[in-house]
């Protein structure tokens, strides 16, 4: 099984311009965020079985493992995909270990894919923990990042700081009057404020 995923990937070996993946383990494979469907049952052996997974890919040299291959920076060191992390974003994992959960720090990242499995890794570590001493275990799910702005919605009510930053800057508020007049009256009064606003227009421009 072969295909092009990304210019940016040192997984396997180049055969004819394409990457060869691993088509033994395809959850090991660069790719788009899944979440990973587990086939064991029990969660301590679902804890091993995503554990192997998310172990760093290793050297071959003689049908001997020596080292780890993809230790490098901004690199997965499962699939060896190359991405930069944003300092904010709820994906970004940790510094990955030699043994995922233990072990020494590694140079290298995971990719968008394996952080998201990572994220499952500790889901299921807590959930254990969690089982172990009688305690409720709430799942994680990460929430999209919404401006500020577009979280309020339409601005109707003030609160106490927007009020004094705008006092600050020289504006004045001041808060709506009651409204007890009728549609039409109220219309009436626009049309006479309106001929006055166009009779000052008129005098100034017959002054200049």
């Amino acid at each position: 099984m072969s295909m092009i995923y990304s210019p940016n990937i040192i997984n396997e070996s180049m055969v004819s311009g394409n990457v060869t993946y691993n088509t033994k383990n395809t959850n090991r494979n660069p790719g788009p965020i899944v979440e990973y469907q587990f086939f064991k049952v029990r969660p301590n052996r679902k804890l091993k079985e995503i554990k192997k997974v998310l172990l760093p890919e290793r050297k071959k040299f003689l049908f001997k493992k020596l080292g780890c291959r993809f230790n490098i920076k901004d690199r997965c060191v499962v699939c060896g995909a190359h991405h930069i992390w944003d300092a904010g974003d709820e994906l970004r994992p940790p510094i990955p270990l030699t043994h995922v959960s233990k072990g020494r720090p590694m140079r290298g990242t995971y990719c968008p894919k394996h952080s998201s499995m990572f994220k499952q890794f500790e889901m299921l570590e807590q959930q254990l923990i969690a089982d172990k001493h009688g305690l409720e275990f709430k799942r994680y799910v990460p929430k999209p990042k919404v401006p500020q702005i577009i979280k309020r919605g339409p601005l109707v009510e003030l609160t106490e700081q927007d009020i004094i930053s705008l006092t600050g800057k020289g504006w004045e508020v001041v808060p709506p009057k009651a409204d007890t007049v009728e549609a039409g009256e109220k219309l009436m009064l626009l049309l006479l404020e309106l001929k006055g606003k166009i009779a000052q227009i008129d005098e100034i421009m017959g002054v200049e």
